[in-house]
């Protein structure tokens, strides 16, 4: 009888066909190489090693989200050498700067390449938010990439696991962000450095899709190599009709694996929270900086631009005025589209909210949203390091949703529950 396996021993094990723990290597075929903007870069890469084509142009996905529209001449040159490397390797599965677009990790898992049980990898650090699905996925960089496109192998050292068990139902004006940024904060950067991260419990399978990709994809903000929650019905439901590859298996953990740490929250004894500058580790719940001015509120990103999230925005909204500029960016056009069907962009737009294209834009100081020296901004991001938003003399705190909108009305730090 073999040993009881981690979500990461058993999947690389899968994939490497033979049994693995942690601390072994082992080399995989990744199922989906993702790029985005970056696919320029990583293209003059791969012509340097002297493959004519790439290992299967059906496995790899570009997608154009990080400054789109092209906001400089250097922009519009990386969109074009992308298209050229499109056609030129005749890859299939390309987003342009088109109404099906969006951000590039919204996309992979709305689109279904985001499958149980599959390796995906991406030249994105926040590639793991595909674990919401039940993959192993993750960021690579990008001379990694190429080599990847060159050769369609990657190897792994297996990763020791952490396990996060999470009871409970979140009250009222709590969501998945301030779960996520309390870990961070408890735990640190680095507390879970090249780990896979799982997410088990009642309160993990009680959450929607969408509260589950929050969850992974800050993953990386605390060093994890992946994370992942359990494949249950509810992603086996979004998947069955949307699959691009055949390949997917609902794979998860075995009782008794062995876990490196091991973590348990109550989400009934959250309360909402903010990752201060200029670190996602420096949490603080709100009332330690509630009324600290904001000049800026960013509704958006891979990490909370969903229509969830712009549901739970438009419920503190509706019937207000933003006391700050307020930008809002569906993380895709498909939501932007259902937003707009919804009634929830004339909410935010008689709110005084500016709504801009899907894309990444402000979240990593490209455009859409830039900051001025000592401004500040409350955003829904993953990242709030020096600089992020443009400018190396500003500051970004990071929040859920309700916060945000919340303190985009009071014109200062403020606790959606009492708006709420």
């Amino acid at each position: 009888m073999t040993e009881p396996r981690t979500f990461a021993e058993k999947v690389l094990g899968k994939w490497a066909g033979r049994p693995v723990k942690a601390g072994d290597v082992v080399t995989v075929e990744p199922h989906f190489c993702m790029s985005h903007d970056n696919a320029a870069p990583i293209a003059r890469t791969f012509k340097k090693i002297g493959v004519s084509r790439v290992f299967d142009p059906n496995r790899i996905v570009f997608i154009l989200d990080h400054a789109v529209p092209a906001p400089s001449d250097n922009h519009a040159q990386n969109h074009k050498e992308i298209r050229e490397f499109v056609r030129e390797q005749g890859i299939p599965h390309f987003f342009d700067v088109t109404s099906k677009g969006g951000v590039c990790h919204q996309k992979m898992c709305e689109e279904g390449y985001a499958l149980p049980g599959l390796i995906m990898i991406g030249s994105d650090s926040h590639t793991c938010t595909y674990g919401a699905f039940g993959a192993f996925s993750t960021g690579i960089g990008r001379s990694e990439m190429a080599a990847a496109w060159a050769t369609g192998k990657i190897w792994f050292r297996v990763p020791e696991s952490m396990k996060i068990t999470v009871t409970g139902s979140f009250p009222k004006g709590v969501s998945a962000k301030d779960l996520i940024l309390k870990i961070i904060g408890d735990i640190g950067a680095d507390g879970a450095d090249y780990m896979s991260v799982e997410f088990h419990g009642e309160g993990i399978l009680q959450m929607s899709l969408s509260e589950r990709m929050t969850l992974c994809n800050m993953g990386i903000e605390m060093g994890a190599k992946n994370a992942v929650c359990p494949p249950d019905q509810k992603v086996l439901d979004h998947v069955r009709d949307i699959a691009k590859s055949d390949q997917w298996e609902a794979i998860w953990a075995d009782q008794g694996a062995t876990y490196a740490k091991e973590l348990s929250y109550c989400l009934s004894e959250l309360v909402p929270g903010v990752a201060k500058p200029h670190t996602v580790d420096n949490y603080a719940p709100v009332d330690q900086v509630k009324g600290a001015q904001i000049h800026q509120a960013f509704i958006g990103s891979c990490t909370n631009g969903r229509i969830e999230d712009l549901r739970e925005a438009a419920t503190i909204l509706k019937g207000r005025q933003v006391a700050v500029r307020t930008i809002v960016i569906p993380a895709s056009w498909r939501v932007y589209r259902q937003a707009m069907e919804e009634g929830l962009l004339e909410t935010f737009l008689d709110a005084g909210c500016v709504i801009s294209n899907p894309g990444c834009g402000p979240c990593m100081g490209n455009h859409q949203g830039i900051l001025a020296p000592g401004e500040t901004c409350i955003s829904t991001a993953n990242r709030n390091f020096k600089g992020r938003m443009g400018n190396k003399d500003s500051f970004i705190y990071l929040a859920s949703p309700l916060t945000v909108a919340a303190s985009a009305v009071a014109g200062e730090i403020a606790d959606p529950r009492e708006v709420l």
